[in-house]
């Protein structure tokens, strides 16, 4: 089946010709002309509902109104100066506010910067510099970003790091728990203990525990599936890092902001970390990172150790300034909780009908939906998945995979009940697709997507 001659179609095209293949992940043809609220709407008219939110960069929704305004008064007065060499009043505001979001009950402080990429670099910059030693521990399935050190903390994609080594040295991955992917007759504390056995393996062979400078951990693991890991092994591990001097540090550029729940998705695990990296939906997708900690640790590196001619952009900072109010205002932390309960149960009725699904992984409106082909087995299938999102385009719905087999499913906390209800009869359709073997899939995406 080739692809109709649509103006879509061609402009993916062009692009294609124009951008750099590694810059490019193709799920389906879409080509977006504007966007408000959760409703994304293509060049040639036709409206989508948005489930994926701009890989939870849009957590207030697009092109909130509220946002909108913030930059258009700041470019009245200017767009940008190196707030590294002289600050303005926008930045000086947000710096404020995001010190007062810092983990722990002392005087917090934050580093600006442009992407999620170097705000897991300073993770990595920060647990050296405050405390002398040159070891990283990371996990296997983890995401960080697409630059050096950021690439090297992860583990998600072989083809990420293919043909670019060697990467940042002193770099170590530990396995992330899959409560999923059990052993026969385990119970979550039987697997909260046998991960942390693998945990402290590498400091019991080959592995200095004094010369570790910190764990980098995602709370939940976002590009691998959406995988919750249990409670006490994350406790396990924070007292491990803190029982020995290491830095606890917590990726929430996917997670945080209200996507899960709670304001960060470390919150849910009952500890508090030294280091927290945040971005994404941040400033609503505009490039703006930050990294959060103690006063004490983030004064352990001096000037020009982490600046960026962009970190704290006033325009930028507005927009974040005025999506921290939205998030305050709509209490769409709670709305995000009280809603992923309720999209968690109308996974659980496409489970009880479509075999396909074999795990529901939700908690707030962020969710990983595991497909298989048989659910004994637990056999990923990869094809299942790129059936059911390219289904889902063509009637309206906007949803990608992760993982090869796994549904992501986070819309913008602002997506009304009403859309929500829409959204999974649609998903209710396709499923019924699938199952009867109703969708034909273009050749060129049956191995393309993430």
């Amino acid at each position: 089946m080739a692809w109709e001659n649509t103006l879509g179609d061609q402009l993916v095209h062009e692009n294609h010709q124009n951008i750099a293949e590694t810059q490019l992940i193709q799920y389906f043809n879409l080509v977006i002309k504007s966007a408000r609220g959760s409703i994304v709407t293509d060049v040639e008219g036709k409206k989508y509902i948005d489930l994926l939110g701009s890989d939870s960069a849009m957590n207030i929704g697009h092109n909130h109104p509220k946002v909108v305004e913030a930059m258009k008064k700041q470019i009245d007065n200017f767009i940008g100066y190196d707030a590294g060499y002289f600050t303005n009043p926008v930045s000086v505001k947000l710096g404020a506010r995001l010190a007062a979001l810092a983990p722990g009950n002392g005087r917090g402080k934050v580093a600006y910067g442009t992407s999620g990429s170097d705000a897991t670099e300073a993770l990595i910059k920060f647990s050296r510099a405050a405390t002398g030693r040159s070891y990283i521990v990371s996990y296997e399935g983890a995401y960080h970003g697409s630059t050096y050190g950021a690439l090297t903390a992860g583990a998600c994609d072989v083809d990420m790091i293919r043909k670019i080594g060697p990467l940042l040295p002193n770099v170590v991955h530990v396995p992330y728990p899959n409560l999923y992917r059990r052993h026969p007759g385990e119970s979550e504390h039987d697997v909260a203990v046998r991960y942390f056995e693998a945990f402290k393996r590498p400091f019991d062979t080959y592995l200095p525990v004094e010369e570790t400078a910190g764990v980098i951990m995602e709370p939940i693991q976002g590009d691998s599936g959406i995988i919750i890991p249990p409670r006490e092994y994350v406790q396990l591990v924070y007292n491990f890092c803190h029982d020995h001097g290491i830095m606890f540090a917590v990726d929430e550029i996917n997670q945080g902001l209200g996507r899960t729940g709670t304001f960060w998705s470390y919150q849910h695990f009952g500890i508090t970390p030294d280091l927290l990296a945040t971005g994404k939906s941040l400033a609503c997708a505009l490039p703006m990172s930050a990294v959060l900690g103690s006063a004490e640790i983030m004064d352990s590196l001096k000037t020009s150790a982490y600046v960026f001619t962009a970190g704290g952009n006033p325009v930028v900072a507005a927009a974040a300034l005025a999506t921290l109010d939205v998030i305050d205002s709509e209490d769409l932390v709670h709305k995000s909780a009280v809603d992923g309960e309720y999209a968690k149960q109308q996974f659980q009725k496409l489970a009880d009908k479509y075999d396909c699904i074999g795990d529901i992984r939700v908690l707030g409106l962020n969710g990983g939906i595991e497909l298989v082909k048989d659910r004994q087995t637990k056999e990923p299938d990869p094809e299942a998945a790129a059936k059911i999102i390219y289904r889902a385009f063509q009637k309206g719905v906007i949803m990608v995979k992760l993982h090869g087999n796994v549904l992501r499913f986070q819309p913008p906390l602002t997506i009304s009940r009403q859309l929500l209800d829409r959204a999974f009869e649609i998903l209710d359709e396709v499923f019924n697709d699938f199952e009867h073997d109703r969708i034909e899939l273009p050749e060129e995406l049956i191995h393309e997507g993430w």
